[in-house]
């Protein structure tokens, strides 16, 4: 544990300093004048993601304190705290900007955006439409659409980034909510084989073949055709008889014991409302 300074001893050091500029006292001014970067370092951080670590903060303010000291003039009568305290926050800022890969331009429109946005939630009581941000900000649309492009590069978060803490105290990060989209949805799943059951029931096997292999394998009617050992021009007429009959089904179909998710995708495919 380090001895604390008197503030006439600091007086002594920065005199010395200044007439020798001798390592070891820049040293010892750094150590002494570190709970300011500390201060400064933790004020910005408490600002930004989880994912920015305070500790490469204190690294990029310190830069700003030794150069603060190495530039500073004990005859102006100027406080150092006080002439420390912006340049330390400025490396930090400098830091941040360089680690940040979005250009300044964008940032600064996506804010804009931003600040326009909730401007007019707090008017409205709710989320404005594109048209109403646009003619709070007094773009056009062609600029407007190019802002919004702008701010999307914005919003692109850390996989690493803290989600929440379980009851076992273990962080969930943003890469174990992540939705896998190359898996199956397994209730999907489900429901089409459910569907599929059920549009093919009290069909025939060549009926059943035919929708199977249009609907579910993509094959056209001249492969089916070819499959079925039938001509195109009858696999498009048992189609079409198909699902005449299987609309009237649905529309006399008003109470029934299948899931409604069923009758629903059943709906979607064959266009009904």
């Amino acid at each position: 544990m380090r001895s604390v300074l008197t503030k006439e001893r600091i007086d002594e050091i920065w005199v010395d300093y200044k007439s020798g500029q001798a390592p070891e006292l820049r040293n010892l001014l750094v150590e002494n004048y570190m709970g300011i970067v500390k201060y400064n370092s933790e004020r910005i951080g408490a600002k930004l993601p989880d994912e920015v670590d305070v500790n490469d903060l204190m690294s990029a303010g310190v830069f700003g304190l030794v150069d603060a000291i190495e530039s500073f003039d004990l005859e102006r009568g100027v406080k150092f705290e006080t002439y420390c305290a912006p340049r330390i926050r400025g490396a930090i800022l400098d830091e941040l900007r360089s680690m940040d890969w979005v250009p300044r331009l964008v940032r600064s429109r996506a804010h804009k955006l931003e600040g326009a946005t909730r401007a007019l939630e707090a008017q409205y009581g709710r989320h404005p439409t594109e048209k109403e941000i646009a003619g709070h900000m007094a773009l056009p649309r062609e600029e407007f659409q190019r802002l919004i492009r702008d701010s999307k590069a914005v919003s692109v978060v850390s996989l690493s980034r803290k989600q929440y803490e379980t009851d076992s105290s273990r962080e969930v990060c943003e890469i174990d909510v992540l939705q896998d989209r190359r898996s199956a949805n397994p209730v999907e799943e489900a429901q089409k084989r459910d569907l599929k059951d059920l549009i093919t029931r009290g069909l025939t096997r060549a009926e059943r073949l035919v929708l199977i292999l249009y609907y579910y394998e993509q094959m056209t009617m001249k492969e089916i055709g070819m499959t079925l050992d039938l001509s195109e021009s009858r696999v498009s007429q048992m189609h079409s008889a198909i699902l005449s009959r299987l609309k009237s089904q649905l529309k006399r179909r008003t109470e029934t014991d299948e899931p409604d998710a069923q009758l629903a995708l059943v709906r979607e495919w064959f266009g009904e409302s």
